[in-house]
């Protein structure tokens, strides 16, 4: 059944919809909209029957358009193909029309190559011809100017002469080939047209000369420029820039001695150490900027006049370097001769970093060299069999102005710098600067050195006295003779050596080291090594930077570091051993670390990097400054070994003075009034105030091997102490009191092995303190528990109770009774041979026997177990000591 379709889905159904983008969703509810419209608006209940038909009448309208867009798709498909068939047939035709092209073209090509090549032949030959006619005619008129001269006649030339510029450049040039000529000639008469030729030539170049400076004074580089042509064309052109340079205005204003100012800081400035190195002086930097002005003028004006620029440039830079920079660097080097050698080096400096800067502004006015020539000589030469002449400078390309400006520079300070003189002369500098600078400090350890023979001076005193000793009768007595022969054999004499009235007192402060010091000495140093490496050639850096190493070394590790640590030992050693020892020697160590890390940081950082180039020489570097270190390092220990020992020997001073009743008082009342016996109230002062310097002049491990040394030393004093002293009850408490404040006297030393080896004392002196019941469990059950037996021995003998339950002690534990049982009427402290059978039978030998017992004593604990064994402390002074020799030196001195 046919249906017509509405008019607004007929619009949605044209060809034109379905191109572009199209939406398969928004395509059928347009078609539906107004299908959806009519039946929301019915009444009745939902009729499929519009949409049915008004979507078969669509599909039907879109199957006719599909095959209607097929019909016309195949149509041109078909047009394509028969218009692709037409355009290949046309570029094949094409292709072979422009094959065609391009094999005419090449035909062509090589035909006209062919005439091009048989042009050149005839190009080449007819320039053959002219060159052979060009020689032919030069050498006829050559013979014929030669015979002219034979005949003494000149008119030719001078008419020739005459006719201006470009005459007068003929006549350079067949005068310069006549003077070749003249010169290989073998004729009759031969010399008298030679010395003819040698004064019309003499002649020609004057008179070219004296227009060149005619034209000069005019200002007018035109005839300059033709001048310096024809002499170039002459003889090269040497004599006309000889002219130039030499009236030139820069050279004649500075021929002058020039005057310093005498008011100008800068002549107190370089002579002044701590002042820093002057960067200009007034006269330099003037004479330098007139150059830069010059050389760019001159550059502008050469270019102008003359026919090799580059040749003019150098010989007016050398004259320059050579005239005026020499002598002003030599009035500059002579005004401060007689000042110091730090000045002479520092104008040296200043004045080659000023030329080097000069010397790179100057290269900017490189220009090109080049050796113009006329193109016929090479001709002439050949015709006559003459050999190629070297005239003048012309014939020579010289060598640029960059190589030349930095050869001036190098030669300008080779009589200074040459060989070891600029070397020789900065070492001496240096050890003028240091001398002076240390003067006070050396002067006061040689005062303080000299103490140390004090003793002697005493006794070679007493003898001078002895020696002039007479007697009554006026004759020397018995004695005064045997004096005076012991001072004769023995080359003593009691003559005081006179101090100079004028030098000034020594304080103590010259004396100390100070960083300010050595910062100032590296400071110094550091600008000569500057100075070393701007006056130096590269490949002599090393070596005179090593030469300048050596000399800091000298200095710095002998004559400072070294000095005050021999001082400071022969004071320590001197010192009265019945005083408390001082600890003010320890800020020396303190001061030596620092200025050793700071000298070793510079030579890291600032030294080595220049030997960098030479592996040699900075292995040799590296090893002269590790042994300057290791015998700074052996001073150090040598000096902290004295310091150790004087504490040591102070403290077992004061253990000494130990009452022999301290630890056994007959009144109670007495002694419980005192809280620490003497002895222990010294002996803890002095470590705590070796804990406070130890602390504000060392750390890391150099404080702890400090504090370790004196405490365990201070360890092996009070377990000897304890073996010398009977002790009662009422002694047990003193003694306990006394043993705790040793413990919290080195508690603060904050060292873990001393803790636990103080804690042992501690422990060790309860058994003064326990009831002789629960003795035998303290000792075996308890922290002494860990202890050899055997080794407990000597301590408990000193109760003065032991007599009395010693039996009873022995019999209960076989272990402690091994050696049997004292005797019940002996006592401890007795009298007779009953208390020296008892000192046997408990093992009270020899102290150094006891000693070394103690001394390998091991706690073996369950857990991690304690030592009491003598610890392995570290020997490393950080940052820059090493103390391995330390436990050596003590030995040694044992």
């Amino acid at each position: 059944m046919d249906h017509t379709i509405d008019a607004s889905v007929q619009q949605h159904l044209n060809v034109s919809n379905f191109e572009g983008k199209f939406d398969v969703k928004d395509f059928v509810a347009s078609i539906s909209e107004k299908l959806i419209s009519q039946s929301k608006a019915s009444t009745g209940p939902f009729n499929p029957t519009p949409f049915i038909r008004s979507f078969e009448v669509a599909v039907d309208q879109l199957i006719q358009i599909r095959n209607d867009v097929q019909a016309k798709t195949e149509k041109m498909e078909k047009n394509v193909r028969v218009t692709e068939r037409d355009y290949s047939k046309k570029m094949q035709e094409l292709n072979r029309g422009f094959e065609s092209v391009g094999q005419s073209f090449s035909t062509m090509e090589t035909k006209m190559n062919e005439v091009g090549r048989t042009a050149v032949r005839i190009g080449e030959q007819l320039e053959s011809v002219h060159q052979h006619r060009e020689r032919a005619k030069a050498a006829y008129d050559l013979i014929d100017y030669y015979n002219q001269f034979s005949r003494d006649e000149i008119s030719r030339l001078d008419t020739l002469k005459k006719e201006g510029k470009e005459g007068r450049r003929q006549v350079a040039v067949i005068l310069r080939r006549l003077v070749i000529v003249a010169r290989e000639v073998d004729l009759p008469h031969a010399e008298q047209t030679r010395e003819a030729i040698d004064k019309y030539c003499e002649t020609f170049e004057k008179e070219i000369l004296n227009l060149f400076d005619r034209a000069y004074r005019k200002g007018d580089p035109k005839m300059m420029h033709h001048c310096a042509q024809t002499l170039q064309d002459f003889n090269g052109g040497a004599s006309c820039v000889q002219v130039y340079v030499n009236q030139h205005d820069f050279f004649i204003s500075r021929v002058q001695h020039r005057a310093f100012d005498n008011d100008d800081p800068i002549w107190t400035a370089l002579p002044d150490a701590d002042a820093p190195a002057p960067k200009s002086e007034s006269g330099l930097s003037d004479l330098f900027a007139e150059i830069r002005t010059t050389v760019g003028q001159e550059a502008q004006i050469v270019q102008a006049v003359f026919p090799n620029p580059a040749l003019v440039m150098q010989v007016f830079l050398q004259r320059v370097f050579a005239q005026s920079i020499q002598q002003h660097l030599e009035q500059l080097l002579n005004r401060i001769l007689s000042s110091s050698e730090l000045a002479f080096l520092r104008i040296l400096q200043l004045v080659h970093h000023q030329t080097s800067v000069l010397v790179e502004d100057l290269k900017v006015y490189e220009l090109p060299t080049f050796a113009p020539r006329s193109p016929t000589d090479s001709d002439i030469n050949k015709t006559f069999n003459l050999p190629h002449p070297a005239v003048g400078h012309s014939s020579v390309i010289s060598a640029s102005i960059t190589t030349l400006l930095e050869t001036a520079l190098e030669e300008l300070f080779v009589p200074y710098t040459e060989g070891q003189r600029y070397i020789e002369k900065e070492s001496k500098s240096l050890s003028d600067l240091y001398a002076g600078h240390l003067a006070a400090f050396t002067r006061y350890h040689e005062r303080s050195q000299k103490a140390k023979s004090s003793m002697l001076s005493g006794v070679v005193n007493r003898l001078g006295a002895a020696a002039t000793q007479t007697s009554s009768s006026g004759s020397l007595t018995t004695s005064a003779q045997a004096a005076a022969a012991f001072m004769r054999l023995g080359g003593i004499t009691a003559e005081k050596k006179q101090e100079n009235p004028n030098e000034e007192p020594v304080r103590e402060e010259d004396g100390q080291l100070t960083l300010d010091m050595a910062e100032k000495m590296l400071k110094w140093h550091a600008e000569a090594i500057g100075r070393c490496v701007e006056l130096t050639a590269p490949q002599e850096v090393p070596k005179h930077t090593f030469t300048l190493l050596k000399v800091l070394a000298e200095v710095i590790g002998t004559s400072y570091l070294e000095v005050a640590l021999e001082t400071s030992t022969t004071a320590l050693a001197n010192a009265d051993q019945k005083t408390q020892p001082s600890l003010q020697p320890l800020q020396v160590l303190h001061s030596v670390d620092l200025i050793c890390h700071l000298w070793q940081q510079y030579v890291t950082d600032a030294i080595f990097p220049l030997a960098s180039t030479s592996v040699t020489v900075r292995r040799d570097m590296v090893v002269f400054n590790n042994q300057t270190v290791s015998r700074i390092e052996g001073a150090a220990n040598g000096f902290l070994q004295r310091m150790i020992d004087s504490i040591v020997a102070w403290l077992s001073a004061q253990l000494s003075k130990q009452k022999k009743n301290d630890f056994a008082p007959r009144n109670d009342d007495l002694s419980f009034a005192r809280v620490n016996t003497e002895p222990c109230v010294a002996c803890c002062e002095l470590l705590e105030k070796v804990g406070d310097g130890a602390r504000e002049c060392s750390s890391g491990k150099n404080l702890e091997v400090l504090l370790t040394e004196v405490g365990v030393a201070f360890h092996s004093l009070l377990l000897d102490h304890l073996r010398k002293f009977p002790v009662n009850a009422t002694g047990g408490l003193m003694l306990a009191k006394d043993l705790k404040s040793y413990q919290d006297t080195v508690a603060t030393f904050r060292i873990p092995s001393l803790s636990e080896r103080f804690e042992f004392i501690r422990q060790l002196g309860n058994v003064f303190l326990i009831q002789p019941e629960i003795l035998k469990s303290y000792i075996t059950e308890g922290y002494l528990g860990r202890i050899d037996a055997s080794l407990l021995r000597p301590y408990l003998c000193q109760r003065t109770d032991w007599a009395q339950f010693g039996n009873r002690f022995y019999e209960e534990d076989d272990t402690l009774g091994e050696l049997g049982p004292p005797d019940s009427n002996s006592a401890v402290g007795g009298k007779g041979s009953t208390v020296e059978s008892l000192k046997d039978r408990l093992g009270m030998g020899r102290l150094s026997m006891m000693v070394r017992d103690l001394e390998s004593l091991r706690l073996s604990g369950e857990g991690s177990g304690m030592s009491v064994m003598m610890a392995n402390f570290p020997v490393g002074f950080s940052p820059n000591f090493n103390l391995s020799t330390r436990r050596n030196s003590r030995n040694s001195d044992s």
